[in-house]
């Protein structure tokens, strides 16, 4: 099975499937079904977007017992990038890690043994996660797409990520009034009062010094229309990324908005739910102690700051985890996967659906 892993997923690095080549998104989607004949495959789109939905029932089912959520996109890489090679151990190649060899192992597994398993389970395939999942994942959920429990097989080095943090983007604006440089009593400086809020919000969200399980701001950019020296700013605009741990949910946005300055504007651009599973899931105590099996050492619960298509699912109340196989430099120049942790990783999802069958 192991040649077949590293051959579908050296097809898979081959094709350039960024969000710039919509034709290549839709040629490894195809490439993707061309290896689950014989199920159910139902095709969405929208804005362009491409995904599928592959089941082992002849009619989808109001919520499946299992379901992979799987994306094809990558992030972009350089040409020569796009050519698998392999060193010792390790595959390289654009999106290897995340997540097509982890894609070619879900697939796989599913095609071998939900044509024997009884409970409706599911395939997720989607190719726009990279830029937020909206026209894929969300949309699929949106049609009423549900689970028990879905496996985001994002890359986790066999962690089990079970929480992850919410992402809030906003643009803020304060309004002032104009006046000449020279007499700037006579004006009320919009960047001046920006920067008051931006020291009130360092101070209530301090940029850790190392990764902590907290909520953070990252500033993104600070502008105004003035472009001239000797003129006091009337506006000024900046864009916040808020990465907000799960016990925030309720308060972030309403504790950022205490801190601004009177006459403010808040525009919400993007609000992601957090993804929260209990550990006591019955779902992940079942992945937990098969993935303990296999790889014979223990398995971490942990949390992650980046987020999943997930977390459309945790919108509705569909719990999931993040989990994947072994792998290293996500979205660099030399981007690997472990090609003995393929097998591994296989090996799991396969036992996982058939135990969960029982």
């Amino acid at each position: 099975m192991q040649e077949r892993i590293l051959s579908l997923t050296e097809q898979f690095i081959s094709i350039r499937s960024d969000q710039i080549n919509r034709a290549a998104l839709k040629e490894i989607l195809n490439l993707a079904l061309l290896n689950l004949k014989g199920y159910t495959i139902e095709k969405f789109e929208r804005n362009g977007v491409c995904s599928a939905l592959v089941y082992n029932t002849s009619k989808r089912p109001d919520k499946f017992t299992v379901l992979f959520n799987i994306h094809l996109d990558v992030i972009p890489g350089k040409k020569e990038q796009y050519t698998p090679r392999i060193e010792g151990d390790k595959l390289y190649g654009t999106g290897s890690m995340d997540m097509k060899g982890n894609a070619a192992c879900a697939i796989l597994a599913f095609a071998e043994v939900a044509k024997n398993i009884h409970k409706p389970i599911a395939l997720q395939l989607v190719t726009d996660e990279e830029v937020g999942g909206f026209d894929g994942t969300q949309y699929q959920v949106e049609n009423g797409v549900r689970s028990n429990f879905v496996i985001a097989t994002e890359p986790t080095n066999f962690d089990i990520v079970n929480k992850a943090k919410g992402v809030l983007w906003i643009k803020i604006t304060s309004q002032g009034k104009t006046a000449h440089g020279a007499y700037p009593w006579r004006g009320d400086n919009a960047i001046w009062k920006m920067h008051d809020f931006l020291s009130r919000l360092k101070e209530a969200y301090p940029i850790p010094v190392k990764e902590s399980w907290i909520t953070t701001v990252n500033l993104s950019s600070i502008e105004s229309k003035n472009t001239v020296y000797n003129k006091i700013p009337d506006e000024c605009t900046v864009c916040l990324d808020v990465r907000f741990i799960p016990e925030d949910t309720e308060t972030i946005l309403t504790t950022i908005q205490a801190l601004l300055p009177k006459g403010s504007t808040t525009e919400v651009i993007t609000h992601e739910p957090a993804l929260d599973t209990n550990k006591e899931n019955s779902f992940v105590k079942i992945l937990k102690k098969i993935s303990e099996d296999e790889l014979k050492k223990n398995v971490t619960l942990r949390p992650a700051q980046g987020t999943s298509d997930a977390r459309h699912f945790a919108r509705v109340g569909c719990p999931g985890i993040e989990f994947g196989p072994i792998g290293g430099g996500i979205g660099s120049d030399n981007e690997w996967i472990d090609i003995p942790s393929l097998n591994t990783y296989y090996n799991i999802l396969l036992t996982f659906l058939n135990q969960v069958d029982q």
